[in-house]
């Protein structure tokens, strides 16, 4: 569990691939979808998607000649259930999670 739990952190690391896993929550998207905000190239959102998907968060699959992104609902459950051992989060607020790490990076400084 230990690895599965360093891949998924290890994703969620990174602000880019958050941003990505909340345009997913709104619905599947082609992966030229998913770059289009970015100022990146799509090599690089692939990228991204690879590390995502390695980390069990996403699935992509191809439809016809375009390929998919779908967020995969359950990945975060270990990582939900590791956090609230602490007793210091909400059950599957992400949001509280990172606004804690960002505050202790910051003190850290």
């Amino acid at each position: 569990m230990s690895d599965t739990l360093d891949t998924v952190f290890a994703a969620l690391a990174d602000p880019t691939r958050r941003v990505i896993l909340s345009m997913l929550l709104e619905d599947d998207m082609a992966v030229t979808d998913v770059a289009e905000p970015f100022e990146m190239s799509l090599a690089a959102i692939s990228k991204h998607l690879t590390i995502l998907t390695r980390a069990g968060l996403i699935q992509q699959e191809k439809r016809g000649r375009v390929k998919w992104c779908k967020l995969q609902p359950d990945a975060l459950r270990a990582a939900s259930v590791w956090m609230q051992g602490f007793g210091q989060f909400e059950p599957v607020n992400l949001d509280a999670f990172e606004r804690f790490l960002e505050e202790e990076l910051r003190d850290g400084e």
